[in-house]
C-alpha cells in the first residue's frame, strides 16, 4: 500500500506533513520495542500467507510511546486501509455502525483511548470482533425491527494507557496483546537523531544523547524536546546543536537532568513539605497541586514510579530515598 492511501483514509487531515513524516511507516522503520516488534512480524507474516486478517491487537502503555504509529505501520504491512477514531468520540452504536460500514476485507480499525467507549458501544463490538456481524434495530415503536448486518473478516486495534479499565469481555476478545514499554536512552537517541534529519538540523550523537536523557523515556516528549532546542539554536544562529546548548534549553524550559519537569518537582516537594514523603492518597496530591487525578495517574506518576521517585503502598504514594537525594532534602527513616 502507498502512503498516500494510508494517509488519506488514516490519517488526521488537520495534521502537519513533517509531523506525519516522523512516524515510520513500517516495522523496519520503527525504532525500539523490539519484543513487540518480533512478534508482530510473525503475526502480520502469518496472516498474510493465510489471506486472513490479522487477529485483534491491544496495545497498552503510557502515553507517547507509539501506539497510534505502530498502529498505522500494522496497517501498511497488511497493505490494507486503516480507520482511526478514538473512545469518547464514539458516542452511541449508529458511529461505530457507520465505522464499520467503511471497511473492506483485512482493513484496520484503530480506537485510541478505547477504555473509554460507553458501556453500549462496546457490547456491541462484542459481536463484530468475535463473530463479525453486529445486530441493530430499525425503526421506532410497533415497526421497529431487528436486521442482522454482517461485516467482512476485519482487524480491531485498541490503546489504551489504563489497561485495568477495560471490561475483562472486552479484554478477552484480542488475541493478541502487547505491553509497550519505556525506550532506553540509546533508541531515543536514534529517534532525536532521525527527527533532526528530517528538520535538516546538526545534532551531533552526544548532543542527543544529552537530550534523549532527559526525555522520561518517551518519543513524544523527545521530538518535543527537539523543537524547542531547535527554537534555541535558531535564535542562537548555531549550525550545531552542542551539548551545552541543549542544557541550556531544557534548563530554560525547567527540565532537570533526569527529564522531571516543573509538576514533578513540585508533587514530590509537595509530598515532602506537608506529609513528610507521605504515604498521601492520589486525591489529597492532586488537590495540592491543582491537577486532575487522571492526570497524575496517567501523565507524572508513571515514570516517577518507574525511575524509583515514588511508590505505591495499601496507604498511599510514599516518596523514596532516591526522590528525596534527587531534590537534595535529607531522607528521616521513618519510626
Amino acid at each position: 500500500m502507498t502512503d498516500e492511501r494510508l494517509m488519506a483514509t488514516g490519517a488526521n487531515p488537520e495534521e502537519d506533513p513533517i509531523e506525519r513524516s516522523l512516524r515510520p511507516q513500517l516495522l523496519a522503520d520503527y525504532i525500539g520495542q523490539t519484543t513487540v516488534k518480533q512478534q508482530l512480524s510473525v503475526y502480520i507474516q502469518a496472516a498474510k500467507k493465510r489471506e486472513e486478517a490479522l487477529d485483534h491487537v491491544l496495545l497498552y502503555g503510557p502515553p507517547g510511546l507509539g501506539k497510534t504509529t505502530l498502529a498505522l505501520v500494522i496497517a501498511n504491512e497488511l497493505a490494507v486501509h486503516i480507520r482511526t477514531t478514538s473512545g469518547p468520540a464514539i458516542e452511541k452504536p449508529g458511529d461505530l455502525v457507520a465505522l464499520l460500514n467503511e471497511l473492506q476485507p483485512g482493513d484496520v480499525l484503530f480506537i485510541d483511548e478505547i477504555h473509554r467507549l460507553p458501556k453500549i458501544v462496546e457490547e456491541m463490538l462484542y459481536s463484530a470482533m468475535e463473530d463479525f456481524y453486529i445486530d441493530i434495530v430499525v425503526g421506532q415503536g410497533p415497526t421497529a425491527h431487528p436486521v442482522h448486518f454482517p461485516l467482512p473478516p476485519f482487524t480491531l486495534v485498541g490503546a489504551t494507557t489504563r489497561a485495568g479499565m477495560l471490561s475483562a469481555p472486552l479484554r478477552d476478545r484480542f488475541g493478541i496483546t502487547e505491553h509497550m514499554a519505556y525506550y532506553t536512552a540509546k533508541e531515543l537517541t536514534q529517534i532525536v537523531q532521525r527527527t533532526a534529519g528530517i528538520f535538516n538540523m546538526a545534532l551531533p550523537g552526544e548532543s542527543a544523547l544529552a537530550l534523549a536523557s532527559r526525555s522520561r523515556g518517551t518519543p513524544r516528549i523527545a521530538n518535543r524536546l527537539l523543537k524547542r532546542v531547535r527554537d534555541f539554536a535558531e535564535v542562537a544562529s548555531a549550525d550545531s546543536v552542542s551539548v551545552e546548548l541543549v542544557d541550556h534549553a531544557l534548563t530554560q524550559l525547567q527540565v532537570d537532568d533526569q527529564g522531571l519537569d516543573q509538576i514533578d518537582r513540585k508533587l514530590l516537594l509537595m509530598m515532602i513539605r506537608d506529609y513528610d514523603g507521605g504515604p498521601v492518597g492520589l486525591s489529597t496530591i492532586a488537590a495540592n497541586i491543582g491537577e486532575e487525578t487522571a492526570t497524575i495517574e496517567e501523565m507524572y506518576e508513571p515514570y516517577l514510579l518507574q525511575i524509583g521517585y515514588l511508590k505505591r503502598t495499601p496507604r498511599g504514594r510514599m516518596v523514596t530515598p532516591a526522590g528525596f537525594a534527587h531534590l537534595h532534602i535529607p531522607y528521616l527513616t521513618k519510626k
